[in-house]
């Protein structure tokens, strides 16, 4: 491995490691998941409004359909009187309270649109925040096998780049061994000969 290799994977690494330091993915989706959690708390509260107000719209046409069944009670009994003037004011406060009931019922219709839109849209929200939360999990595995990984071709390029394991090193040292322990041979032999092993 020539020096420049060396050297660029160096740089690579430490730019790799800072990019991966700066953009934790993690983090990222912990961040999207409570803003989303946020979002889903304001939602809930928006459809608790919207349910209210329906509940209060409902009231409202109840209210004026009773009225104007009041009225057209006291019309029949200003008939039965012989109070024309009086049934007719009667009839004209019924219509009235006719028309504010079908306003309301109108106003109604519209508010229950908008409550299961609402609906619709919490409901897509809560999957969302669920589908993000899997995704998370799944995204942590994969970071902790990719961290494994890279434990692991770390291990193996220390490995390759170790002295003692490299082939060539360890064959040279083999051979100077064989060559020594033939230099200690020759010298023994030699030794016995002239007498003074």
């Amino acid at each position: 491995m020539t020096l420049w290799d060396r050297l660029s994977r160096l740089v690579r690494a430490n730019l790799n490691d800072l990019l991966r330091r700066a953009e934790d993915p993690e983090k990222i989706i912990e961040q999207a998941l409570l803003d989303m959690k946020q979002a889903l708390r304001e939602a809930r509260e928006q459809v608790a409004e919207a349910l209210a107000e329906q509940k209060r719209l409902e009231r409202e046409v109840e209210s004026h359909e009773r009225e104007a069944a009041l009225w057209e009670e006291k019309a029949r009994e200003a008939l039965k009187a012989g109070r024309e003037d009086l049934a007719r004011e009667a009839l004209r406060r019924k219509k009235r309270a006719l028309d504010l009931a079908e306003g309301f019922k109108a106003q109604l219709s519209e508010h229950k649109a908008l409550t299961e839109r609402l609906m619709t849209q919490l409901k897509a929200l809560e999957a969302k925040i669920d589908e993000a939360e899997a995704r998370k999990k799944l995204l942590l595995a994969r970071k902790k096998g990719v961290e494994a990984a890279e434990t692991v071709r770390r291990m193996e390029s220390r490995l390759d780049q170790h002295p003692a394991l490299d082939q060539a090193d360890l064959e040279k040292e083999f051979q100077a061994l064989s060559a020594e322990k033939e230099v200690e041979e020759d010298l023994l032999r030699l030794k016995r000969e002239l007498g003074q092993a």
